[in-house]
């Protein structure tokens, strides 16, 4: 009888990475924590080593007939400073690794590490080394990523309590809309060269897109506050996905209010001209790269004031669910429909 196969699809990436790691035995008495949060930790004494890397492959995470090669440097850096973030950690050292076909040259890897380099100053970090080989596939970019944080600081996904607040960062939606905006002209462009890019007033969502920002800032403000946050996740693959991830790693549910979602006005009005439900963009778009973390309710006053955090919502037992209230009032599960790797 044929041994049965498993489509990588039918598990779907979270689904792999938790058969793996239900098969992965720590052996190094140094190693705290391993496969399931947005870095590795290491004991260093006091502090704590976090270690974490992200590929970027062509055509899959990017398409260069749109994403300037310095920008993909520095956004390729900072999706790795977010998951040092994300734990609360401060970022050190990256490595780079790349896999080059011959259509590159020494001209367009030199605009891509300025990108990298740029990122590097930007984060305060140390490009350290790598590994350079050829590829049948096009660009494909490897970072690994080296950070630290005091052991009372670090953050993981699976800590969080009933009744802590859920709060994010910044807004949401906007590189979701943004890539839309850039596939638009893309089609556009194939179909008649001679027709000019449409991206007047749009400047916003095409940033967010191409040149995210990991929230660094953040972690310095929270730290003057006297904040630690019970748990955190950066927003890689939308609001929805990375709520539900906190959830099940915490073993809790969770309640979100639909008015106090944040979104930017150009997101919205981007929206609406695709047709789109804003809150769709919100909850399922990705690749914004804000904070997703919760904080006891004392915390609270500590951050009133602050322009750029926001309080979504609160954390509840398990079986009161995960689910968003709605304007009206209604309640509905929330699922994640966010990026799909296979």
């Amino acid at each position: 009888m044929a041994e049965k196969r498993t489509e990588i699809r039918e598990l779907g990436e979270f689904g792999l990475i938790e058969k793996i790691k239900s098969r992965v035995k720590l052996h190094h008495p140094r190693s705290i924590y391993g496969i399931g949060d947005d870095a590795a930790v290491i004991d260093d004494g006091e502090e704590v080593i976090l270690l974490t890397s992200d590929m970027l492959n062509e055509s899959v995470h990017f398409d260069l007939s749109y994403t300037p090669l310095i920008h993909l440097g520095y956004k390729a850096v900072a999706v790795n400073v977010s998951d040092i973030v994300a734990m609360n950690g401060i970022p050190g050292q990256i490595t780079v690794s790349l896999g080059l076909s011959n259509r590159f040259s020494v001209e367009a890897i030199e605009e891509l590490y300025q990108g990298i380099q740029l990122a590097c100053a930007n984060y305060k970090i140390d490009l350290i080394g790598g590994d350079t080989t050829s590829s049948r596939a096009g660009l494909i970019i490897s970072i690994s990523a080296l950070g630290f944080a005091k052991k009372t600081e670090v953050c993981y996904r699976h800590t969080a309590k009933v009744n802590d607040l859920l709060c994010v960062t910044g807004d949401l939606g906007g590189a979701y809309l943004g890539l839309q905006l850039l596939e638009r002209e893309k089609q556009v462009y194939l179909s008649n060269p001679a027709m000019q890019p449409e991206l007047e007033g749009k400047d916003y969502v095409v940033q967010r897109q191409l040149k995210p920002e990991a929230r660094m800032d953040v972690i310095y403000e929270l730290r003057e506050l006297g904040i630690v946050p019970t748990a955190m996740i950066d927003i890689s693959d939308g609001l929805a996905s990375e709520v539900l991830h906190l959830c099940k790693s915490s073993g809790l549910g969770a309640v979100i209010m639909e008015d106090k979602l944040p979104i930017d006005e150009q997101t919205y009005a981007t929206a609406l001209e695709f047709n789109l439900e804003p809150l769709t963009c919100i909850l399922n778009g990705g690749e914004d790269y804000e904070l997703l973390f919760t904080i006891k309710q004392e915390d609270l006053n500590k951050l009133k004031n602050h322009p750029d955090i926001t309080v979504i919502g609160l954390m509840k037992e398990a079986s009161a669910g995960v689910n968003v209230v709605t304007k009206a009032g209604n309640s509905f599960p929330l699922k994640a429909q966010g990026w799909v790797h296979f």
